[in-house]
């Protein structure tokens, strides 16, 4: 799991979001927003962002991304 990484409630994150913005551009770190404690959304370094954007979208980058990562249980 990547250590820099935070899990935050959403409302946490509505009610704090230049601190959580701030965190993700000066610290590098990747947010995931959390309603019920199950994860809903990321917020992540603009870089990352752009990389997701180059590759057309979310879905080729988790496929480009999936054939680099060990399975959890393994």
């Amino acid at each position: 799991m990547d250590h820099k990484a935070d899990d935050i409630p959403i409302s946490e994150a509505r009610a704090n979001i230049t601190d959580v913005i701030a965190s993700v551009r000066l610290l590098r770190r990747c947010v995931f927003l959390l309603r019920r404690d199950k994860p809903q959304a990321a917020i992540v370094p603009i870089e990352l962002g752009e990389l997701i954007r180059q590759v057309g979208g979310p879905d080729v980058a988790a496929a480009i991304l999936s054939g680099h990562v060990k399975p959890a249980d393994a």
